[in-house]
């Protein structure tokens, strides 16, 4: 059984809304409002929704970019919300990310070497020798030329640039890498290279991913487990065969049905599928949201799928579900 390298526990990060005279706290802006997940070694981790859904904002703040509210980060059963602790277990050495923007997150003003030797430096101490040895293993790993570590960011393109960015977060050997979106301003050829770079790093590895994203075609490739979020919450949760051949909630079946099919024989049958699904999407939101718009609460409905619901609905999803299975 794959052990279990970190678990999201209640996590909320809010972000106030103040207003009036004195400038007081009016509201806030629930980015992440409490939810839960694991990932286990070796493991890759779907997190899926649309812009603003809050799925960015949970990598950055697992990595610790962003300040957490409320609730745990649990890294091998230590709460790493508490920086003793981060330390103390060499979390930003084992946990590393791929940003989604690879021109932003590398400095214009250095050198590739510089930019990939930077975390090496930071928790190894390598002679100079050893240390560009380091960084010409890990471009090769990544399919980059001996003489890319010469250069600087703007002379590669965008396809290049982000996978300087993975042999950057590789470099510390993480048990760890949450991917923000590494495909999403690629072109399709230019993504499967990245993404197969990715995949044979895993196996060669042992790394886990978080795999933050929405297109749910790319998610399909790289995750075993998988989890949906919309406004600040998980609406569903589960492995993929469950996620993609029995969706449940609205939202889940609305990003599905976006995904474009090449079958120029039933396009009309698939046209009028994804009007049904938006139509039950605009009319229906109190089936599937409180009166607040807020997500429910998870419930489960199979032995490992769980989907926001009320209480009194989630007995015949899981009856619809057991009778979509045996149809299968």
């Amino acid at each position: 059984m794959a052990k279990e390298i970190i678990k999201i526990d209640d996590l909320k990060v809010h972000y106030p809304i103040r207003s009036g005279f004195w400038n007081r706290i009016t509201d806030y802006v629930r980015a992440v409002d409490g939810i839960n997940f694991s990932i286990n070694e070796g493991e890759t981790y779907g997190l899926i929704g649309e812009s603003g859904s809050g799925k960015s904002t949970t990598g950055k703040a697992i990595v610790g970019v962003e300040k957490v509210t409320s609730g745990r980060v649990l890294y091998k059963g230590v709460d790493i919300t508490k920086s003793g602790n981060r330390r103390r277990l060499d979390y930003n050495k084992d946990v590393q990310m791929i940003f989604q923007d690879s021109m932003s997150s590398l400095n214009p003003r250095k050198r590739i070497e510089d930019i990939i030797a930077e975390p090496i430096r930071n928790f190894e101490k390598l002679t100079t020798d050893q240390e560009r040895d380091r960084v010409q293993e890990l471009l090769d790993i990544v399919g980059m030329p001996s003489d890319a570590i010469y250069k600087y960011p703007h002379e590669f393109s965008g396809g290049q640039r982000q996978r300087i960015g993975v042999a950057r977060a590789v470099a510390t050997n993480p048990k760890l890498i949450v991917a923000d979106e590494p495909t999403s301003a690629l072109d399709l050829s230019v993504q499967a290279q990245v993404l197969n770079f990715m995949k044979h790093i895993q196996q060669q590895y042992g790394i886990a991913y978080l795999f933050i994203s929405h297109d749910l075609g790319v998610v399909k490739h790289m995750s075993e487990n998988l989890a949906i979020m919309h406004r600040g919450r998980l609406v569903e949760l589960g492995s993929r065969e469950e996620i993609y051949r029995h969706p449940v909630h609205i939202y889940t079946k609305r990003l599905l049905s976006a995904i474009p099919v090449v079958d120029v024989d039933n396009r009309e049958a698939h046209k009028r599928q994804r009007a049904l699904v938006e139509r039950e999407f605009q009319e229906n939101q109190s089936k599937w949201y409180d009166k607040d718009g807020r997500v429910y609460p998870l419930q489960k409905v199979a032995e490992n799928h769980f989907v926001a619901l009320p209480e009194d609905a989630a007995a015949a999803a899981k009856i619809k579900e057991l009778k979509e299975k045996e149809r299968d």
